[in-house]
């Protein structure tokens, strides 16, 4: 297993190799971490699963998670990845999408171990973490640099590959495109998140400022989120 394979990139989206490589329609998944719930009605509308369990465990998003209405087949849900509260062998997919290395560090582990109970024999567990490297990245850990917890956070996965617990499927590298129309967009979507006590004083604000907008253009910022993605099996 590689955390990094520069060769192997292909540009896409997240949604994209989820078309690829997942098969969800008709299927019972469970989203650990699902945060403002996007892509739970991407996948909700796009692919036809039979049912999402979504799970956030920042209680403030969580809640305001609970007033969505008009996603019938979802059910939202509080709580962590290292404590799933669903019986042994009852999904047929688990995604956790840029959420693994938001577990508390030892718990990592754990998390995987309960993303294998709850799996049925032969189920798929999609695992999507952000690579450390690129220009976003280099904006990101002025603020907020977490490439100890995503180095953590892979190792986790190769524990449990190597102990048995899931079997690798295949490792899948691809460059996100992301755009953010300005600096204030940015700082609503990845300073002022209710999930992260960011500590930023004035100083450390404008030149994380500075920074971005160095990438505006006219039409906004735009960048290429490399990330990495995991597909595993509960063996049968």
């Amino acid at each position: 297993m590689q955390i990094n394979a520069p060769e192997k990139y292909q540009v896409a989206t997240e949604l994209e190799i989820i078309q690829q490589h997942l098969p969800i329609q008709d299927k019972r998944l469970l989203e650990l971490g699902c945060g403002r719930a996007w892509m739970t009605r991407q996948l909700a509308e796009r692919f036809h699963p039979r049912q999402i369990i979504a799970t956030e465990v920042d209680i403030i998003q969580q809640a305001k998670n609970l007033l969505i209405d008009d996603l019938p087949g979802v059910s939202f849900h509080a709580g962590g990845a290292e404590a799933i509260d669903l019986e042994d062998n009852s999904v047929d997919v688990v995604l956790m999408l840029k959420s693994l290395h938001h577990v508390p560090l030892p718990l990592m582990g754990q998390a995987l171990s309960e993303i294998a109970r709850v799996l049925r024999p032969g189920g798929l567990a999609y695992i999507s973490e952000p690579v450390y490297a690129g220009e976003f990245n280099d904006i990101l850990r002025l603020f907020h640099d977490e490439k100890t917890v995503r180095e953590a956070a892979f190792e986790a996965i190769r524990h449990s590959v190597e102990q048995g617990e899931l079997a690798l499927v295949q490792q899948i590298f691809f460059n996100a495109p992301g755009h953010y129309q300005d600096f204030a967009e940015f700082d609503q979507r990845m300073i002022r998140v209710t999930h992260t006590q960011h500590r930023i004083d004035d100083a450390l604000y404008g030149r994380i400022r500075d920074a971005f907008n160095r990438h505006m253009g006219e039409d906004g910022a735009h960048f290429l989120k490399p990330s990495r993605v995991d597909l595993l099996q509960k063996p049968v």
